[in-house]
């Protein structure tokens, strides 16, 4: 069980305490964690108040104002972004977890970003590019009269760029890349994901205009305009487009869509420029250069105790030292560039947002997708947002409005701190801390199992369903194990139908209730909301379209949808295809990164099932020097001599080098089982680089994964490798956490890992 675990006063889960000893306190030189959650949270709380100082504020208003920010984060009511928890009151400093950089037509505005997002992914952000000023494949280069190759081969050169800084062991990089519709090269753009071996460090979106809307729903052409001069270059028929984006969009989940036109409508400083790109998980429309620092409300914790009420006084409370305390970040903030410290300053956007919504929800007894949450979504969202502007209008008494103010910011000319203040943001490990459902998403899964160490599997189980199934006296430890194994709560008949309705899951939810809810939150958000519209695999080709115009037609920023299964391989993508159709003729679109003979053969519902181990099986053992320590690694073979399982062992017990090393044993164990490949078993993970290579055995071993690949090619020498090489072409499923082996979620246009804390997203 996830139990709750009492650091001086701060309630937390076994894997909320987990998660902030692997990613957010203070380790020394030999990753010894020697900061307390307690000690975190007081740093980050002196360091964010110290901010008032600017202001006039005495040191005992900054003391008062301290204990005030850390009592708020204590409880778990709010929690800054990632990097702010991790970075306050620390030589780095850097705060921010969202940056846009612009993109000029140049190559030297072209790898100036390129650099730029490289010292922000250093720093810990994520970047969002619009590479829609960029001239189309193929036309003139006027400085050397060569031919341009386009946006989506300079992507290419943005996401090389991060993965180096990713593989020198800094925290992962994330990037968006916007595309206009309107580009000439937006067919490309579409399927650049195509191959699921490219451009693996980016989200991908295309920015759809208003005209091009209008041309789908009229069945009509559009125009393409050449961004170098803005002559138009050509017509494509805008059903086709839009037809090619869903078709994607249901293969793989991208590319999502943003509605740019809206979004620029509240573009709160439009004489300052022009939007057109946004965050890595789109809620958080950007100018050019600017940044923001982002928060969340833990909403689990604003019902009125022993009532069915929200709290709304203890909400508007948190909401105004919320803000307050967003507003420091911005003046404490190390920035990358000096150029994002500008931008950022002169607006001074911020983006409060909530998590725990499906927390509350069941608290109050409404089921999510009932018209009574949509309701209370309005009437919450309306109530955080009026709170948060009255918040910032006080700071603007005191402090003054932000730079770029122009006086019509809102109606009735109010004059305020911040250009914007209301974002619904991603929370996977943030919501994993304060130990409450993510963002505004409904709940994953009411009970899982999770695999620890030593592969003891233990039963999770939601909170709330665990109190009211004690309170009605159907708990049972065999109960939980059952519904962990069932694909829906409903198909459990020791369930009460009542306490299934109020614990639907996030595929129980249909995908026009998901969107309802985004749109209910977005009517008084002021920048975005970042949601996962999810489908079942069964779901069609035209059950996405019809998503994505209903997103349309409810003012929505931008849609990301997923499609169960869609991501985790597309051997199994392909068989569902192949049973289900999608209404335009086209059920095999899935197929396209699977081998065709080899999908011609799969049988409908095929699965990879592993060969069965034999009770007694011979292998060999080899040592080798590794950054971390002596590494062990037994290659064990079937009957044919072939490898059939690797164990891998070193020598520093516990800790994170074990447990990698272990799961990638189990991973490669299962592969062979499956009868993969050794070779591309190897191809997979030569070459992986860490931040403590060794020179062992005559040669580089840069990591862990690459000693235990060059153990597996030592091995399968001359005929035993040669005799795979003609072997199954079949793609193992992925959707493993990389860090931990565990099941990595879809939500929020984010992937997030519940058991560790591994996000994609920053």
């Amino acid at each position: 069980m996830n139990e709750t675990i009492t650091h001086n006063g701060i309630n937390l889960t076994s894997n909320g305490l987990k998660v902030l000893q692997k990613r957010y306190l203070k380790k020394d030189e030999h990753g010894n964690v020697f900061e307390t959650p307690d000690d975190l949270l007081r740093r980050v709380a002196k360091a964010i108040a110290s901010a008032d100082l600017n202001y006039g504020k005495s040191f005992s208003d900054m003391d008062t104002l301290e204990k005030e920010f850390y009592e708020m984060m204590a409880a778990l009511d709010f929690l800054p972004n990632s990097p702010t928890l991790m970075n306050a009151g620390r030589r780095l400093g850097q705060l921010s977890a969202c940056f846009v950089l612009p993109v000029g037509d140049s190559m030297e505005s072209i790898f100036e970003a390129v650099k730029n997002a490289a010292m922000i992914h250093k720093s810990g952000g994520g970047t969002g590019f619009s590479f829609s000023s960029l001239r189309p494949k193929g036309d003139v280069v006027g400085s050397t009269k060569g031919i341009s190759s386009g946006p989506v081969s300079f992507m290419a050169v943005f996401d090389t760029a991060t993965e180096a800084v990713k593989q020198g062991g800094t925290r992962r990089g994330a990037n968006m890349a916007i595309l206009s519709v309107e580009h000439p090269d937006i067919v490309d753009f579409i399927t650049c994901k195509e191959n699921s071996s490219k451009l693996n460090n980016f989200n991908i979106s295309v920015a759809l205009t208003r005209k091009f809307i209008e041309a789908v729903a009229s069945n009509s052409e559009y125009e393409l305009i050449n961004p170098r001069g803005g002559t138009v270059a050509g017509r494509l028929d805008a059903a086709y487009v839009f037809d090619l984006i869903v078709k994607h969009a249901w293969e793989n989940g991208e590319p999502g869509i943003i509605f740019i036109d809206k979004m620029n409508e509240a573009n709160p400083t439009p004489l300052v420029g022009k939007i057109d790109a946004t965050n890595p998980c789109g809620e958080q429309p950007l100018l050019p250069f600017e940044s923001c620092n982002l928060g969340s409300i833990n909403l689990s914790n604003m019902v009125r105790g022993g009532s069915s009420d929200v709290d709304w006084d203890k909400l508007k409370a948190v909401t105004h030292k919320a803000v307050h305390f967003l507003d420091n970040v911005i003046d404490l903030n190390k920035y990358p560039l000096d150029k994002i410290e500008e931008m950022t300053k002169a607006n001074r956007k911020i983006g409060l947002g909530v998590m725990g919504w499906a927390d509350m929800l069941i608290q109050l007894g409404i089921p999510y997708g009932s018209d009574a949450s949509f309701d209370l979504a309005e009437r919450l969202m309306r109530h955080i947002r009026n709170e948060g502007r009255a918040a910032s209008v006080a700071l603007a008494h005191e402090r003054g409005t932000f730079p770029n103010y122009d006086g019509s910011i809102y109606d009735g000319n109010i004059k305020v701190r911040n250009a914007t203040i209301t974002t619904i943001a991603p929370t996977g490990t943030l919501s994993i801390i304060a130990g409450c459902s993510s963002g505004i998403e409904p709940l994953f899964a009411v009970s899982y199992v999770r695999t620890v160490m030593e592969g003891t599997k233990l039963v999770e189980v939601n909170p709330h369903f665990e109190r009211i199934a004690r309170q009605r006296g159907f708990y049972s430890q065999e109960l939980m194990e059952e519904i962990a194994h069932s694909h829906c709560l409903s198909d459990v008949k020791a369930v009460p139908a009542d306490v299934a309705a109020l614990f639907k899951t996030a595929h129980d939810i249909s995908p026009e209730e998901h969107i309802r809810m985004q749109a209910a939150f977005q009517k008084y958000v002021d920048n975005a909301v970042s949601k996962t519209v999810n489908f079942s695999n069964s779901a069609t080709i035209d059950d996405v379209k019809k998503v994505y115009m209903m997103a349309c037609q409810l003012d929505c920023k931008g849609v990301t949808v997923y499609r169960d299964g869609s991501r985790e391989g597309q051997v199994l993508a392909v068989t569902h295809a192949a049973s289900s159709g999608n209404g335009s003729g086209n059920g095999g679109g899935a197929s396209a990164h699977v081998h065709e003979s080899l999908a011609q053969e799969m049988p409908l519902n095929f699965k990879i099932v592993p060969k069965k181990r034999p009770k007694v099986i011979k292998g060999t053992t080899e040592a080798t020097l590794t950054g971390c320590g002596n590494l062990y690694v037994t290659i064990n073979e079937d009957e044919q001599g072939m490898p059939f399982e690797v164990f891998n062992h070193i020598g520093k017990a516990g800790g994170c080098a074990a447990s990698q090393s272990e799961a990638i044993g189990r991973l490669v164990s299962l592969a062979l089982r499956c009868n993969i490949s050794p070779e591309e078993i190897i191809t997979q993970l030569k070459g992986i680089s860490c931040h403590q290579p060794i020179w062992a055995n005559g040669g580089k071993i840069s990591s862990c994964s690459d000693a235990i690949a060059k153990a597996v090619e030592r091995y399968c020498h001359g005929e035993v490798l040669r005799a795979h090489q003609k072997g199954s072409e079949a793609a193992m499923m992925v959707g493993a956490c990389p860090e931990c082996g565990g099941a990595v979620e879809h939500e929020s246009g984010c992937s997030v890992c519940h058991d560790c804390g591994f996000t994609k997203c920053q």
